[in-house]
């Protein structure tokens, strides 16, 4: 079993629409990014990199690539699955805490992990989604930011889960 850890933070500006989790929510503002921002999908590549020993989402997808400019973080995800599959890994279990005060996202996080869960190859039951707040501090508190971390285990071999 190999283990990752992973966090990316996103400043929140007017004109942009807000990604989380692979799905867009509506919002006054979204992420500034040179992809969509989407903190949790970056925090989850991250962990994922970390866990198969392959560094981190800037060195793989950097923002001087004018290639990236405005991608889907959902299709990094992919590309890096498919990396992780290729060194004979696969995901075992992602866990996640979106670090926001606006907007609420308890209420979204069956359908990001309707989007994520596939891509990552798990079932739902191996994908933790949690959100809290800042209680006001920082940044992130004053609604300025929205932070992710993520974790991930990997096992090695191909198998895939059964789906019920």
């Amino acid at each position: 079993m190999r283990i990752g850890l992973g966090y990316d933070v996103h400043r929140l500006t007017a004109g942009r629409p807000l990604y989380l989790g692979g799905i867009r929510i509506p919002h006054d503002k979204g992420l500034l990014g040179h992809s969509d921002g989407d903190v949790i999908i970056h925090a989850v590549i991250d962990a994922l990199l970390g866990a198969s020993g392959e560094g981190d989402i800037g060195r793989l997808f950097p923002d001087s690539d004018p290639g990236l400019k405005d991608v889907r973080s959902v299709k990094l995800l992919k590309d890096v699955v498919s990396r992780l599959r290729k060194k004979r890994l696969r995901v075992d279990h992602v866990d996640v805490i979106v670090v926001a005060e606006s907007p609420r996202l308890g209420p979204y996080f069956e359908a990001m992990k309707e989007v994520l869960a596939p891509l990552l190859g798990v079932p739902l039951d191996r994908l933790g989604l949690k959100a809290k707040t800042n209680e006001g501090l920082g940044d992130i508190g004053r609604g300025r930011a929205i932070a992710c971390w993520a974790v991930a285990s990997l096992r090695t071999g191909s198998r895939s889960y059964k789906r019920d």
